[in-house]
């Protein structure tokens, strides 16, 4: 699965996180599950592909594989968003991103949903939070995205932004900023436009995920043979 990258607003700061769009995927994916069915969390890696890749409630559709899904865990285990699970014999994973992006449950829960589904308006997110987390009214929505867009630059500055009203639409919707400043154009029409046109980005990433994998596969044959693996040049 592809998607293009589109030209970014240097306007707007970065968070001190900067995701991919496949890892900002499998950590909403995390988030949701942990909430919604809570009884089959933390999720095995195949569980994890099944519902990064489910058709409902996700813009855009993303077609991952599991090395694609891997690769993003492997780097966002780096960044403390992602730990694997004890007391289990299949590996088990779970999101740290409250804590890790340090923000709280509310903020959390806002960026999960607009990770998974795009720009949304204050009243969308509301409606499309039920299950994780009932907010009071929409003002509470709005204080808390408000809240995240000045967010101060020491903190890592904006996590998400208030888009220009689209043509036609009654409420500006707001995004996340956590792979990136936005190009607000893609989102002019209203729709964010879903381009699946293989690029040098998302090339480099299947390649890093191969490559995370073959280690793995290394470092287990290594610590069944009795001997140390070599440690891979950074």
């Amino acid at each position: 699965m592809t998607l293009t990258s589109s030209p970014m607003d240097a306007s707007i700061p970065k968070p001190a996180i900067t995701l991919s769009l496949i890892e900002a995927r499998v950590l909403g994916t995390l988030m949701e599950k942990a909430r919604t069915v809570p009884d089959s969390y933390p999720l095995s890696l195949n569980s994890l592909v099944l519902g990064c890749n489910q058709k409902s409630s996700r813009d855009p559709i993303m077609e991952l594989t599991e090395a694609d899904v891997a690769g993003a865990v492997s780097h966002l285990k780096s960044k403390n968003l992602v730990r694997e699970s004890s007391g289990s014999r299949v590996t088990r994973l779970e999101h740290n991103f409250q804590r890790g992006i340090g923000v709280p449950e509310q903020s959390a829960v806002l960026l999960g949903l607009l990770m998974l589904r795009g720009p949304q308006t204050a009243g969308e997110l509301r409606l499309n939070t039920e299950r994780w987390y009932k907010f009071a009214d929409i003002s509470s929505v709005e204080g808390f995205l408000e809240e995240l867009q000045d967010r101060a630059v020491e903190k890592g500055g904006p996590l998400v932004v208030k888009l220009t009203r689209a043509p036609g639409a009654r409420e500006q919707r707001w995004a996340h900023l956590l792979c990136g400043p936005v190009d607000e154009s893609q989102f002019a029409s209203g729709t964010i436009l879903r381009s699946l046109d293989f690029s040098a980005q998302e090339r480099i990433e299947r390649l890093e995920a191969q490559v995370a994998l073959l280690q793995a596969t290394v470092n287990k044959l290594c610590a069944e043979l009795g001997i140390e693996a070599a440690a891979p040049e950074s």
